[in-house]
């Protein structure tokens, strides 16, 4: 049965299903407590308890794609309120390398970072270095940019470099496509992802101390993503992302996507949307029940010159801004604005990389912003500036009118099914 399972053929999901509870018997170690739910829409404020951190959701989390958020050291991380960023199983595995992270005791010790971390597996890397990759059963074969080797990224690597990364939450290894994609590619793609999650959990050496998610597939069919959605819930999983989205298609599909996920994927569990950062989606998807979300955004915009606002980003290379001696944003609370101007800003990226650690702090402590305040204690369901929704309305083409009624809740239908 093990051999079956390593190679993915040859057994039914059903079968699959079966072999994989009992592996999964062990408890989690997490735990979401659901703190307040919308009545309107499926926004929720929940602690999402994990070994390192107990993090509040919904949470954005800052991409440290090789153990290291860019511009940003891990204590200026943690001074900003941030409880958990992400690592990349493919860059780590590459460079330095599981042995020598995993000799650090782990990834944590290896940054000096005591939250949480989220690893993912490498399977994005499918389609941003497709021209470096084949997929086949056994798993992604793949070029390496640095030295040119050939090397394979089976799910059982992957689980392995992740256990080896010590992380909070790990990623499966699945199947990735464009969401442009359409055809019998996408079907192979999410029947595959099934198999492929079976094998990460039997290879999860630490089920104990770290939570394997797994990761919905389907492109922007319905029908496969239900699929996908009825075969990986039998799994009892930690916890459950949404994946193959967010690639450039019309952002009716993509929210739809989003709605179908969220109304199958059990409530007790957490929901994580990846690869999303934008104000408007963020906006969107918590009040479409998502609790997680990832993307590079903020920070890599920030090395460009890009400080975002509720009302849309700000260039801070442009000469507007060289005797503009306000903060970047008046209302916002961070050491970047509570200490320099735009005018400072501007100066520096004439001449100091300075500039692009200042705009990266800020635009850290923006993204929770983006998403609303969330107390504790009674706490409410996030809250929205008006002027995020003002400002990316035009270019979501369908998004409506946000507003609170009388309910004390800052949110409204969206014009969608919830």
């Amino acid at each position: 049965m093990a051999a079956t399972i390593e190679c993915g053929e040859g057994i039914s999901t059903s079968d699959s299903a079966m072999y994989v509870k009992k592996v999964l018997s062990a408890a989690s170690p997490l735990t979401l407590k659901i703190i307040a739910e919308c009545p309107v829409t499926k926004a929720r404020a929940c602690d999402l308890i994990l070994p390192h951190s107990t993090v509040s959701t919904p949470v954005f989390m800052p991409v440290g794609t090789q153990g290291t958020v860019k511009g940003i050291t891990a204590d200026q991380l943690g001074s900003l309120g941030c409880e958990i960023c992400l690592g990349n199983t493919y860059h780590l595995g590459m460079r330095p390398g599981p042995d020598l992270i995993e000799r650090a005791n782990g990834l944590h010790s290896f940054m000096n970072w005591k939250r949480s971390i989220l690893t993912d597996s490498g399977g994005f890397q499918m389609v941003s270095l497709v021209e470096l990759s084949e997929v086949t059963e056994e798993g992604v074969k793949f070029q390496s940019p640095y030295d040119g080797k050939e090397i394979l990224l089976s799910p059982e690597k992957s689980i392995s470099i992740q256990n080896s990364l010590g992380s909070d939450i790990m990623m499966q290894l699945d199947d990735v496509v464009s969401s442009t994609v359409k055809g019998p590619r996408v079907e192979e793609a999410m029947h595959r992802s099934i198999r492929w999650l079976d094998r990460c959990i039997a290879a999860n050496k630490n089920p104990e101390k770290q939570n394997l998610f797994a990761i919905i597939q389907g492109g922007l069919d319905a029908e496969l993503r239900k699929a996908c959605l009825n075969e990986m819930t039998q799994r009892d999983v930690p916890g459950f992302a949404i994946g193959g989205l967010s690639g450039g298609e019309e952002k009716d599909d993509f929210w739809k996507m989003v709605t179908l996920s969220t109304n199958h994927l059990p409530r007790e569990k957490p929901r994580y949307l990846m690869g999303v950062g934008y104000s408007v989606d963020l906006v969107v998807c918590v009040a479409l029940g998502c609790d997680m979300f990832d993307c590079v955004f903020p920070t890599r915009t920030a090395r460009l010159g890009s400080a975002l606002v509720p009302w849309g980003s700000l260039q801070m290379k442009h000469k507007q801004y060289a005797k503009d001696f306000q903060p970047i944003d008046p209302d916002c609370q961070c050491p970047t604005c509570k200490r320099h101007s735009r005018a400072y800003l501007h100066a520096l990226f004439k001449s100091d990389t300075a500039a692009m650690h200042h705009i990266t702090i800020h635009n850290i402590v923006y993204q929770p912003d983006a998403l609303g305040e969330a107390e504790h204690h009674g706490r409410q369901i996030p809250r929205v500036h008006p002027d995020v929704h003002e400002a990316n309305v035009s270019l979501s083409g369908s998004v409506p009118q946000l507003g609170c009624g009388g309910s004390g809740f800052c949110w409204r239908d969206f014009g969608l099914e919830l």
